[in-house]
């Protein structure tokens, strides 16, 4: 056996280790749950113990699985390491769960099914508790393969599954389920759009002058600025909402007041750090780094506040459920303390212990990203959130978010192939072989504006047609010329992988549900 093999060897028994004590870890922290929940004042039926437990493995898979959004790009661009962001977004998603997550909760998610119809308490209590373990078990496999999917969906999709299984097919508001569908075309394709704009534009004002720090001196304290509106109105409407209730426009203004203070603290700031900079794309990158880490910071405590639900929500009502000694089913459920402390250190550990896999594939695995191309993702994120919530769209922010991924892609394709598009342009409008000429003309063409460089290919062709052209290209000539390889910077495969596990999340966490709920009912009937 040469060296080679045995470090080979050395790398998968290593690799084992590492698996074992992420298992070790996890399961540590349910035998607590079990323990906890056993321990308690009260007399805690099976059922409840059963139902923390599943509730914490459900935390578990949300942080694993959709934290991702959160970290990855900031991540991706190298403006935080895999070890920052975990630390990061751990504490924030866990103080956003306890801080705001709220005191009571919906007991049906987002009037799926019809309450009424539920012909009894014990039947409930299998809904929910299948709705969790099938809602985990698939975010589960999405981690597993490294596809980033929307939490809300999956439980939405399972409690839909259990409840059919449940009452039959007129339980379900299919009118509700046809909104979350059309979730999977609006939420990527509103955070594709939004993030490819603010690219474009910090692109057109910034590093296509010929002084980049002089323009982004200028440029990022209104940036930064416009951040900071979106995420405090952000914060303002979704993070805090369970215990601050606040007016659209007044989160607005409270917002606006934030932006404009932050643009006026940062601008004489931004302009000292200029003048010590070279004229460098990456020294602008630099100046996108801080305002990254505040994101995702400020979205992990948002999603703490607001995605905790999808793990406790269904505990809490099986909690209230089985406590009450009321025989009808609440719309509304309490949340006592020790249910959110599962949610909030369940998504945390989830995270630390799972979450570098999606984070890895949000953050480098569709395209590379930089920090400008990360800010803009994360801007885009907010606003999408913000105007689909006042325009009434059932949206993701886990597809906002990789839809803001693959926007910057496939702008930054677009792009490279305009620009050797007009590359070939200048090389068949000048003598051939006269490299002189075309040199000199490219250096005037790449210290130009973007309205500068439309002019001056617009005098090429002009010259072209009045037959200036002394080389006289013909028309198969010119044609092979304006041939461009077109790059590919956003992987088709990831595309594929992730459309995929979108489209098929509410229908599998259905069946997997619907065939959990008819499992318990089988094992708990009376024979």
């Amino acid at each position: 056996m040469n060296h080679k093999q045995i470090d080979t060897i050395h790398k998968a028994a290593n690799s084992g280790r590492v698996e074992l004590i992420r298992l070790g870890i996890a399961l540590l922290f349910i035998v607590g749950i079990v323990l906890y929940t056993a321990a308690r004042g009260t007399t805690p039926s099976l059922m409840l113990i059963v139902a923390a437990v599943v509730g914490a493995y459900m935390a578990m898979n949300i942080g694993a699985n959709d934290v991702a959004n959160n970290v990855g790009p900031a991540v991706g661009s190298k403006a935080l390491t895999m070890g920052g962001a975990l630390v990061i977004a751990a504490i924030f998603e866990a103080a956003g769960a306890i801080i705001a997550g709220g005191d009571v909760v919906s007991t049906i998610r987002s009037g799926i099914i019809d309450p009424t119809l539920i012909p009894d308490k014990q039947t409930f209590v299998w809904i929910m508790l299948a709705a969790l373990l099938a809602g985990a078990l698939w975010l589960n496999v999405a981690t597993a393969i490294g596809a980033p999917v929307s939490t809300t969906h999956s439980i939405v999709g399972a409690i839909l599954g259990s409840g059919v299984a449940a009452g039959g097919m007129s339980i379900a508001d299919w009118a509700q389920v046809g909104t979350i569908a059309a979730s999977w075309v609006i939420s990527p394709l509103l955070g594709g759009i939004f993030a490819a704009l603010f690219l474009y534009l910090i692109k057109r004002t910034i590093t296509y002058q010929e002084n980049m720090i002089a323009a982004a001196a200028k440029m990022v304290p209104l940036l930064v600025g416009l951040m900071a509106w979106t995420f405090t109105t952000y914060l303002m409407l979704k993070g805090l909402n369970r215990i601050w209730k606040i007016e659209f426009w007044t989160a607005t203004g409270v917002g606006l007041v934030v932006g404009i203070a932050v643009c006026l603290i940062l601008k004489p700031v931004i302009k000292s750090r200029a003048s010590l900079v070279e004229n460098t794309k990456q020294s602008v990158n630099n100046f996108f780094t801080i305002p990254l880490i505040f994101a995702a910071a400020l979205l992990s405590f948002a999603h703490g506040a607001n995605d905790v639900a999808n793990a406790i929500g269904p505990l809490a009502a099986i909690n209230d459920t089985l406590m009450s000694s009321d025989a009808s089913l609440h719309d509304k459920a309490s949340i006592p303390m020790w249910i959110m402390i599962i949610g909030a250190i369940g998504i945390s550990l989830g995270l630390a212990l799972y979450g570098p896999k999606v984070i890895q594939t949000v953050g480098s695995e569709i395209t590379e990203l930089d920090q400008m191309r990360a800010f803009c993702i994360a801007l885009a994120a907010t606003i999408t959130v913000i105007v689909a919530s006042q325009m009434g769209l059932p949206v993701s922010s886990t597809h906002i978010a990789v839809g803001g991924v693959f926007g910057v892609g496939f702008l930054r394709e677009y792009l490279k192939a305009n620009h050797a598009r007009m590359l070939d342009e200048i090389k068949a409008h000048h003598p051939e072989g006269d490299q002189a000429a075309i040199d000199a003309f490219m250096v005037r063409f790449n210290k130009a504006s973007a309205t500068e460089k439309g002019v001056m290919l617009q005098e090429l062709k002009t010259r072209a047609k009045q037959q200036l052209d002394p080389a006289h290209f013909s028309k198969m000539e010119l044609k092979g010329l304006k041939k461009v390889y077109r790059q590919e910077l956003v992987k088709r495969s990831q595309i594929m992988k992730i459309a995929a596990a979108w489209v098929v999340t509410v229908p599998i966490s259905a069946i997997l549900s619907a065939m959990i709920y008819f499992m318990l009912r089988g094992m708990l009937l009376p024979a």
